[in-house]
Order: C-alpha cells, then sequence, then structure tokens
C-alpha cells in the first residue's frame, strides 16, 4: 500500500510517499481503508516541533521517539471504511463508515490503517463526507473540552475566542453559540465573513484592533494561539470570576492554573482532552444534528503531503487541512 514515511524528524521534506505492507488488525482492532486523513497541530509537531508549546519542547521525542520516530506514519484523524476486524471486535464490522482520532496510534497518512475498537473511533455521521468527517474530531473535541468542561459556559455569557478562523476556533465559535454565548471571534479580515457565518455576534480583526486595549468585559476568553499572547495581557478585560482557556498554553500556563485554581476569581484553565467514544459519540451528534459543520481550508492529495505540512507549519490555516485518500 502508498503510506507517507518519516524516519526522522525534521522539515516537511522527511515526509516522503513510499510502498510499505499493508497492517494486519489486532485482536482487538480494525483495519480501516482510509478516505481522508487531516494535518493538525499534533501531526506538525510530531514531525518538526514546529508549534509546540512553550516549555513542552523534549515531550514529543520523549512520546514517539527519543532519536527517531517509532511510528513511521503520521496521521491523527482519520475517516474511511472498515476492511477487516479483529477476533475480539464487536463493534465494528467490515463495511461500516467510521470516523475517529489517535494522537497516538497515529497512521492515517496510509491508504489503510489499524486502529482500537475501543478506542476514539465511532460510525461517520451520515451527513458528511469522509473528508468533512475527518476534519471534525481534534477541533471540536478541543472546543467541547474547554467551553462544555473546563469553562462551563452558560447562556447569555460573553466570550471572545482568538484565532476564530483556526482548526478549534471555528468549533470554538459554533459550540459557543450553541450553549447560548455571545461571540467576539478574533481572527485575520480575511476569516471575517466565515467566522461571523458561523455564528459569532463580533468580529476583530487583530491587524487593526488590539483587543487588549478595549474596555469590553468578558466572562471567558479562549486562546487557540501559539506563542502570542497571554494570561497578563488579557486579565483586566475577564470578569471577576472569568475564565482564561490557554488552549495552546505552555508550562506558564500550566502554573497559573494551578495557582488560579487556588487563589479564587479569575482562573486559568489548562489541559488537553480524553479522546475517548463517548467524546466521538458527542461530536457525532453535534455534526448530524448541523450544530456544528467542518471548515476544509484546503485539500491536498496523499502524494502532496509534505505540501499540505509545509502550508500548516506557517501558523494561519483556515478550519482544516485534509489529506485525500480514498
Amino acid at each position: 500500500m502508498k503510506a507517507i514515511v518519516y524516519t526522522t524528524y525534521g522539515s516537511p521534506d522527511v515526509l516522503q510517499l513510499r510502498e510499505v505492507n499493508k497492517p494486519t488488525p489486532k485482536d482487538d482492532e480494525v483495519l480501516i481503508r482510509v478516505h481522508a486523513a487531516t494535518v493538525t497541530a499534533g501531526d506538525v509537531n510530531v514531525r518538526g516541533f514546529t508549534h509546540v508549546p512553550p516549555g513542552f519542547g523534549p515531550l514529543p521525542r520523549l512520546m514517539f521517539g527519543l532519536r527517531h520516530p517509532k511510528r513511521p506514519i503520521l496521521g491523527t484523524e482519520i475517516a474511511g471504511v472498515v476492511e477487516a476486524v479483529g477476533s475480539r471486535v464487536s463493534l465494528f464490522k467490515p463495511g461500516d463508515s467510521v470516523f475517529g482520532i489517535g494522537s497516538t496510534e497515529l497512521g492515517a497518512y496510509a491508504e489503510y490503517a489499524c486502529r482500537r475498537e475501543r478506542g476514539a473511533l465511532v460510525l461517520k455521521p451520515s451527513n458528511l463526507s469522509f473528508e468533512e468527517a475527518a476534519a471534525i474530531p481534534f477541533g471540536a473535541g478541543t472546543a467541547l473540552y474547554f467551553l462544555r468542561d473546563k469553562a462551563k459556559l452558560q447562556r447569555g455569557q460573553h466570550i471572545a475566542i482568538l484565532g476564530a478562523g483556526g482548526g478549534v476556533g471555528v468549533f470554538a465559535v459554533q459550540i459557543a453559540k450553541h450553549l447560548g454565548a455571545e461571540v467576539t471571534g478574533v481572527c485575520s479580515s480575511e476569516k471575517d465573513d466565515l467566522v461571523r457565518s458561523l455564528g459569532a455576534d463580533t468580529v476583530i480583526d487583530y491587524t487593526r484592533d488590539d483587543l487588549t486595549s478595549r474596555t469590553d468585559s468578558y466572562d471567558c476568553i479562549m486562546d487557540t494561539v501559539v506563542r502570542k499572547h497571554s494570561f497578563a495581557q488579557y486579565r483586566h478585560l475577564l470578569a471577576p470570576r472569568g475564565s482564561y482557556l490557554a488552549v495552546a498554553g505552555g508550562t506558564r500556563e500550566l502554573r497559573q492554573a494551578l495557582l488560579t485554581s487556588l487563589a479564587g476569581g479569575r482562573r486559568v484553565h489548562f489541559g488537553s482532552p480524553d479522546e475517548t467514544k463517548q467524546i466521538m459519540e458527542d461530536i457525532k451528534e453535534l455534526a448530524e444534528s448541523q450544530v456544528i459543520r467542518p471548515v476544509i481550508g484546503r485539500r491536498y492529495p496523499l502524494e502532496q503531503t509534505a505540501e499540505a505540512h509545509r502550508y500548516v507549519d506557517q501558523g494561519h490555516k483556515t478550519g482544516s487541512v485534509v489529506i485525500s485518500i480514498g
């Protein structure tokens, strides 16, 4: 089968199209004929440590291989059709259309990939194409984790979303509106119409208007941009018991989260969502009820995966970048 393989860390040039053996599912795994994958921040971080949050530089190497990659095929988000199942699999059968995420399993940059039956894998929403389904898990799961589970965003509250046109931001806007919040999206001018179409009540062009100089008050500020902002910059804009959601935070935000949880008042929230089947079921329900819709900024064939990574490395992508395979 064809796959994008890398044997050393570095620039997108380390990604090479090769013929490799088709994987065989373990007893608790399914074999998926992949139709679509994506390029997430996680993928580029594992490949070249491009957008690793401050303070976490060595972590990807410790997790994925100190000197060279343990798993030579990247690809976190996946959508495709079950080709075969292991002997202990009962939740899926050959022919099922599925989608999911596996930040430690990877492997989606290939014509076939194996994923655990009990992992973050569920049946594909019937109203989405494979490309659309692949574009959802990371962004929607992260937005749900911070807005619903961490901030517990309530109807009538006011939230500002920094990076509202990005991979997480586009879902954060939609989910925040679904939860009943008043949404201010912060993005570049070329994403203005998109962010408004997703439900934002107000859109601020960060290249012309500095949010920190305004006198607005927010119950929640969600920061999805790596190395650009800080809690200190936006603290004065938060309500007395407001929340700063450090989606792209580093070790500084980790410390602040611990300290503010003890001090009371304005809080920093930090962390990453667990990749579970239940989260995927929640995302599927939101997609099928049309609460959320994916935004695909660019599509690339498998052969051009390196170009897709080169684009994402720039840090200004719109929505999701999809790799079409099937």
